[in-house]
């Protein structure tokens, strides 16, 4: 394949009759192989065609029920800190700002590391560690925070499960999204996107 895209064809029907100047003269007798720019649509129809979810519809979080309003400062006039009420996700090594900075709070009894991951095809459901967040449909800005709602996608740790792809490799990370509302049930339910 890699010597298939770098091949070049000549054309002879291509080639202008009389004089042209010596930098055309490769240009028109050549014409590199169409297979690159195939190969290429070939993968974003591929790649399209992976985000069919469970759940493609998902009603969006207004942000006063995701956040609630934290009065600081010394008189508590201060209004710019937000408490996260929705489930969250947050790293290994997460490590908390100091208060005077710390922005968004995320509460330690809302912060969800595991996942029960139901395989659709195996009909089996396993509990399997949260890598990270990938999208949540409400806003990018929950996506960041780490927020964790119905109909987020996130990623995670497959490697217990030993599926292995077409050439062999194990597959270490996999997407799926979340099917119930993690606050209500105190737990995250999700379907593995095969």
């Amino acid at each position: 394949m890699q010597q298939e895209k770098d091949s070049k064809t000549a054309n002879d029907d291509n080639i202008p009759k009389g004089a042209v100047p010596s930098y055309l003269l490769d240009r028109e007798g050549v014409s590199r192989a169409k297979v690159l720019s195939n190969t290429i649509k070939q993968k974003r129809k591929e790649k399209a065609g992976k985000w069919s979810v469970p759940i493609p519809r998902v009603k969006p979080v207004a942000d006063d029920e995701m956040f609630k309003i934290l009065k600081t400062g010394k008189k508590r006039n201060k209004a710019w800190k937000r408490v996260v009420r929705k489930a969250t996700f947050v790293g290994e090594g997460f490590t908390r700002k100091p208060p005077k900075y710390e922005r968004f709070i995320r509460p330690k009894a809302l912060r969800f590391n595991k996942a029960n991951v139901t395989h659709p095809e195996l009909q089996a459901t396993f509990q399997l560690d949260i890598i990270g967040v990938k999208k949540n449909p409400s806003s990018a800005m929950y996506s960041a925070l780490g927020v964790l709602t119905k109909g987020t996608i996130i990623e995670v740790n497959v490697s217990d499960l030993g599926l292995v792809t077409t050439s062999g490799k194990v597959v270490w990370g996999k997407y799926a999204q979340i099917t119930n509302n993690p606050e209500l049930d105190g737990c995250i339910n999700c379907i593995l996107l095969v």
